[in-house]
Parts: C-alpha cells; sequence; structure tokens
C-alpha cells in the first residue's frame, strides 16, 4: 500500500479508488485512470480496509460496517481523508489525498477578495460546489490566512479532520465527528461555549445544523461551512429548502442579516492539457443584496454580483470563465460547457469577434500567458508527474493475502 499511495501522490493524484476485483484507480486531472494492471481480490480488499480503519473496536467489527470515514496517515508521504463503503457484497475505498501543507489564499491563486472575506469579523461565509471542486482546500485557506494575522480561537468540527492546523498566532482547536464529539449539531452547540471567534463547519447536512450557524453568526461569530451547491443564487434557495414551508419566510429573513459572503467554485481542465484550474463566484452580501434576499428576489442576485465587480471585487462563473478563456487558461469549448449562462456566454464571444478583437483562447484567438488571480485549486488539481512511473516488480504474497512490497505492475505513462 505504500507504494501504490507514494505511486499516486507522486502523479498528482486527489483520489485513490480500491475495489474488489478491480485494479486500482487513481483520479489525475478529473480523470478516473487505471494505476496497476492486477485487480485486487475481495479478500485482499477487505485487508485494506482493515488495515486503514485507526480504531480497534471498529476493527473487529469491520465485517457489520457498509459505510466508514476516517482518516490514514503515511509519513513522508501525506495524509489521506478515507472512506470505506460496501458494494455487491464487498468492500470499496475511497482515498481523498490531504497535503502536509496547508494552502495559503496565494497559492490557489483566489481572486484577492476572498481574503477580504476571511478577515470578516462574523457572519456567515459559505465554500459551494460540487463534491472534489476544492471546497475543502479553499476552507482550510482561510483559516491559515487568520491564524497567520490574528490572535483569535478557531474551532473546526470536520469529519474526518483533513488539513492539520499548527498554532501561529490564533489558537486552532480541531474536533473531530465521532472521535471528539457526537456530531456536527452536538459539536456546534457545544462550539458557542467555548469562546470561539471562528467556528469551521465541515458541513451543514439539515436545518437544525443550519438553524445553530445562523444564531453563530447573528451573535458575532465569523462562521465558515460549505454546501454542495453550484453558485451563489442555488446556496440562498437551497438553505431555505431545508427548512418547512411555514418556516421559510423567517429564514430568508435571518439568512438576509447573517450571510456575509459565498464563493462558489469549479475545477475545469487546463487548454494544456495538464492539471486543472480554478473557477470561482464570489458574492459579497452588500446592502442591495441583502435587501434582494430579505424581498424574496433571489433571481436578481447574479445580475447585482456582475456589476459589483469593479466596486467590490465579486464576479460571476462566466466573468471568471471569460477571463480564463482570453488568458488561455481554459478552452473556449470547456468555458461554454461550464457557463452559467451559455448562449449569453457564446454571444458575449461572437460580438468580440465581430468586432475584430477575438478573445484569447476562443476560435480566432491566440492563446494567452494566463489571467492573473486565477490558477490552480491546490495540491488535489496539481499536474502529472513521471516520478515512480513503469514500477515493475514480481514477489510472493504478504501479510493478510496481500502481494508483498512492488508486487503490483504500475502501468506506464500514466
Amino acid at each position: 500500500m505504500e507504494k501504490i499511495l507514494r505511486a499516486a501522490v507522486e502523479r498528482g493524484a486527489s483520489d485513490l479508488h480500491i475495489k474488489a476485483d478491480d485494479v486500482f484507480r487513481a483520479r489525475i486531472d478529473g480523470r478516473l485512470v487505471p494505476l496497476t494492471r492486477q485487480a485486487l481480490t475481495a479478500e485482499q480488499t477487505r485487508a485494506i480496509a482493515h488495515s486503514l480503519i485507526p480504531v480497534e473496536a471498529d476493527r473487529q467489527r469491520l465485517d457489520a460496517l457498509t459505510d466508514y470515514d476516517c482518516s490514514y496517515a503515511l509519513p513522508g508521504v501525506g495524509r489521506f481523508r478515507v472512506n470505506v463503503m460496501r458494494q455487491r457484497g464487498s468492500f470499496a475505498i475511497v482515498m481523498r489525498m490531504i497535503p502536509y501543507d496547508v494552502p495559503t489564499l496565494e497559492r490557489l491563486r483566489l481572486p484577492a477578495v476572498v481574503a477580504q472575506i476571511a478577515g470578516a469579523e462574523r457572519g456567515m461565509v459559505l465554500v459551494t460546489g460540487v463534491t472534489g471542486s476544492g471546497k475543502s482546500s479553499t476552507m482550510a485557506a482561510m483559516v491559515r490566512h487568520i491564524n497567520e494575522r490574528t490572535e483569535k480561537h478557531v474551532v473546526t468540527l470536520e469529519n474526518p479532520i483533513e488539513f492539520l492546523h499548527a498554532d501561529v498566532r490564533a489558537s486552532v482547536t480541531q474536533r473531530e465527528i465521532g472521535a471528539d464529539t457526537d456530531s456536527f449539531r452536538t459539536g456546534l452547540r457545544a462550539a458557542l461555549r467555548q469562546d470561539p471567534d471562528v467556528i469551521l463547519i465541515g458541513e451543514m447536512r439539515d436545518a437544525e445544523t443550519v438553524d445553530t450557524a445562523m444564531k453563530a453568526a447573528e451573535t458575532g461569530h465569523l462562521l465558515i461551512s460549505t454546501l454542495h451547491t453550484p453558485d451563489a443564487q442555488s446556496t440562498i434557495l437551497r438553505t431555505m429548502a431545508m427548512f418547512p414551508p411555514e418556516e421559510q419566510e423567517v429564514v430568508r429573513l435571518r439568512l438576509a442579516e447573517s450571510l456575509h459572503a459565498v464563493v462558489s467554485q469549479r475545477l475545469l481542465p487546463r487548454a494544456s492539457g495538464s492539471g486543472r484550474v480554478v473557477a470561482a463566484e464570489v458574492m459579497l452580501v452588500t446592502p442591495a443584496i441583502r435587501d434582494l434576499i430579505a424581498e424574496g428576489r433571489v433571481g436578481e442576485i447574479r445580475d447585482f454580483v456582475a456589476e459589483g465587480r469593479t466596486q467590490y471585487g465579486m464576479q460571476t462563473f462566466d466573468q471568471h470563465l471569460t477571463d480564463l478563456v482570453r488568458g488561455g487558461e481554459v478552452s473556449y469549448e470547456v468555458a461554454l460547457a461550464a457557463a452559467t449562462r451559455p448562449a449569453d456566454f457564446a454571444l458575449q464571444f461572437r460580438m468580440l469577434h465581430a468586432s475584430g478583437t477575438p478573445a484569447l483562447g476562443a476560435p480566432g484567438g491566440t492563446p494567452g500567458a494566463g489571467a492573473p488571480g486565477v490558477g490552480t485549486a491546490g495540491a488535489t488539481a496539481a499536474g502529472t508527474s513521471a516520478a515512480g512511473a513503469g514500477l515493475v516488480a514480481g514477489g510472493a504474497g504478504g501479510a493478510h493475502g496481500l502481494p508483498s512490497d512492488g508486487a503490483f505492475d504500475f502501468l506506464n505513462g500514466v
């Protein structure tokens, strides 16, 4: 396993997939590619799952587990978020790579306004996007920004703990669900009695957690969390929809007062074919947007975000996608497929082309050197590496029925 994990990390993989009757697969630049030639047996997969589970009591009831989350560290290689599951009667495992180094906002090359958001004194900040869009890296970078610049108490609730934060100027208390507290709801209620300045919640999954999060923001704390929503507008609607219909009007008014910002992101393949680049939508709750939320005019928010780019540093996805295409970071076709309003996006580029000023990277344009303020979304979006490719070794079976070190053939050119 050490050789497999090391190879995945060296190739810049974001996730490693392990399943009975299948080869090891790694997600590299968004594609799930084979890493080895040999398929695993059900017994081998079970042995790997057993070795990854840290709690002895849980290992003893392994065959009764259907879903299990934990973390795993391999010295000299990295840390991993682990999900063990059952599928078709056997085990499967997905491991998310977590770098030892906490990324900075500058290294992620997120819009400059995100640093301003991280420095807020109070309010609710939501980082949103689909699974694997770099939300954890962005939140970790925000905590690092706070940790290096302010004397505050930061309490995180995570399942499991991903990035490890050493105290710098701030004191960072990291609590893992299941090990340090029973649930997000229990941990969040307790956090309000732990003298926090900043509270980070790995994910808001239900109405009770959202309600407590809004109370934390209303009582003067900075609350940072995530939702699996594609953009700012849908984030507001999804948050309200967690509550019964008779409560949604009150929730909308509370959300208008407590919400400070929404940062939504997507990872797109680079035009060069190596690595991925983050496209971000950033909404600050300005007085005008606060009124729109309170009055239920959520459908108008996107236009206000677009108009507030110069004054507030906000931007829509389509504005950032335009920058990425003009800078040669992503292809026009990729940007068009990811656009929130594809028809308007295509019309804008046709107008640019008709005016005689073709957009860089668009049809008729020339790729450029890249727009400032855009780039990779952290180590999980890094490009691939040739290091460790082509490893082929033999060997007899090892402990637990696993092949001994090096017994899996690595595919060349992954």
